[in-house]
């Protein structure tokens, strides 16, 4: 430097505005209710937009809510006999299982962004994570969800007369929301597949059954558990892409658990295991061989995960695996629907 010259500042690096931060958790990651938290650092984006928002209801999940749905209305025709069907009842089942399943997606994005789960994913980018909407915006949209859900459900109510269906509903609400939600997020301790197992094979598809003819046979529980075991199998398989993030912020998952092999096998298994019972089905209702059609999505899935080493190549097999529940439910459904078959 020539004598007397004066040294230059140090430049300064730009950074995105960012908002105030809260507190983390033993574990690394945040802690508390994140209703309470609002103050976690996130950059500002660039607003969501109708797309982003449409993006954000997580469409490849959707055939979790439709199929439970599909196969309970089927099985219930078995019940009800010929001639007898109860649409109302069953397009309110349908409204009830996917404005809960959107809620969830949203509240998830909610509970997800604010504690800071979202910071190091690697999917698709979220809402409140990436700072493209308000925090309280996703969860106003998400409680909104929730409402549409419980309104259809007191209108079902009302019109079966069953009032305990109330608690039920009320139960499934609450369970939506704890899954991320909440001091202790049950989806943060490995029950993740346990309740979406119950919810979204056990209680979907049997609830809709029952709406409509006030019992549940045989054909709606095997139905239910081969939907909840694809249900499952979906959400192996996106915390298996998420496994190295979620261990990062402390969210222990079941694949965060047992590791990634397992987690592979255990997502083909949960895929497979139900075309089993469709085969079994077929032996009474022959139309649900055709549920073997969906194998073209099932297998393909399942090599893909057991040789995938990228976050992409698993977003594909959750792509599929949205294919095969959805051809599964409405094959199914459809046996139930239009082949005499057994009563259960």
């Amino acid at each position: 430097m020539a004598h007397g010259a004066r040294p230059a500042a140090p430049k300064q690096q730009k950074t995105s505005a960012q908002r105030p931060t809260a507190g983390r958790g033993a574990n690394g990651g945040r802690s508390g209710n994140p209703a309470r938290s609002g103050g976690r650092k996130t950059p500002l984006a660039k607003p969501a937009t109708f797309g982003d928002w449409v993006g954000a209801a997580r469409i490849r999940t959707l055939p979790m809510a439709v199929a439970p749905v599909l196969i309970g209305t089927g099985a219930a025709t078995i019940t009800a006999g010929p001639g007898v069907y109860h649409p109302v009842r069953a397009l309110l089942c349908l409204v009830v299982a996917l404005a809960l399943q959107i809620g969830v997606n949203y509240a998830n994005d909610y509970s997800d962004g604010i504690r800071g789960t979202d910071d190091l994913r690697v999917g698709p980018s979220r809402l409140t994570g990436s700072g493209a909407a308000k925090p309280k915006t996703v969860l106003t949209v998400a409680l909104v969800f929730f409402g549409i859900a419980a309104v259809a459900g007191i209108v079902l109510t009302i019109l079966t007369q069953f009032w305990w269906l109330l608690l039920v509903g009320a139960v499934a609400i609450v369970a939506a929301w704890f899954y991320t939600g909440g001091k202790r997020p049950y989806g943060y301790f490995a029950l993740g597949e346990v309740f979406v197992f119950v919810f979204f094979g056990l209680v979907a598809t049997l609830g809709t059954t029952f709406v409509q003819v006030g019992t549940v046979n045989q054909e709606a529980w095997f139905g239910a558990i081969g939907a909840g075991l694809i249900a499952c199998a979906a959400l192996v398989v996106n915390n298996l892409r998420d496994l190295e993030q979620d261990k990062a912020v402390g969210k222990r998952t079941l694949s965060t658990f047992i590791g990634r092999i397992a987690s592979k096998v255990l997502y083909c298994v949960l895929l497979l295991v139900p075309f089993g019972i469709a085969a079994f089905l077929a032996l009474f209702y022959p139309i649900a061989w055709f549920t073997m059609f969906a194998l073209l999505a099932a297998i393909p899935a399942c090599v893909i995960v057991l040789f995938s080493t990228t976050a992409k190549e698993q977003i594909l097999a959750l792509k599929l695996t949205g294919l095969v529940q959805l051809a599964f439910g409405v094959i199914l459904g459809l046996a139930f629907f239009y082949t005499p078959g057994i009563a259960g």
